[in-house]
């Protein structure tokens, strides 16, 4: 039996919608950030943390920080794939990596590395997740840790200066 876990998570394909296409006639930056979260939200579905949890008023998971890179244009009409790489995770974090492509050219346009906290919507502070999601975690985690640390992950913003040559 094939593990559903040793791939990663595949949001289901979207099309770069009109009103997202900015200025410059490409896909706007803002709207990279909202199909790499609703990307997650589909897989925090799959893991039993999305909507339907959420809306019970138990617990919910709240993005703490984000950093999305832009590799390549996206345009209007074009077909966009996302998937999500868990990197990391305890029982209140979530340390995952998503990677953007053109669904039908196959390039990589953007990268978004992202830690996800679960939240208890009662006290509004980090508690753990349900024992089944971290059951399901662990599990992924397993499947993950073999995959290729993604060369994004963990990056710095900042201006990198050649060091000055003396003569």
């Amino acid at each position: 039996m094939t593990n559903p876990f040793s791939q990663p998570f595949e949001a289901p394909i979207r099309k770069v919608e009109s009103s997202w296409i900015d200025l410059n006639g490409h896909m706007n930056m803002a709207y990279y950030n909202l199909l790499f979260d609703e990307s997650l939200d589909a897989m925090f579905n799959e893991l039993g943390i999305g909507w339907e949890y959420t809306k019970q008023g138990v617990g919910s998971c709240f993005t703490a920080e984000i950093h999305v890179t832009y590799l390549d244009e996206l345009s209007e009409g074009e077909p966009v794939r996302v998937t999500y790489q868990l990197l990391d995770w305890d029982e209140k974090r979530l340390h995952l990596f998503g990677r953007m492509y053109h669904a039908k050219e196959g390039y990589l346009a953007a990268t978004s590395e992202q830690m996800a906290i679960h939240v208890d919507m009662k006290s509004r502070r980090a508690a753990p997740m349900p024992a089944n999601v971290q059951d399901k975690a662990a599990a992924i985690m397993s499947a993950h840790k073999s995959m290729e640390h993604p060369a994004q992950a963990g990056s710095v913003i900042g201006i990198r200066r050649k060091k000055e040559q003396t003569a």
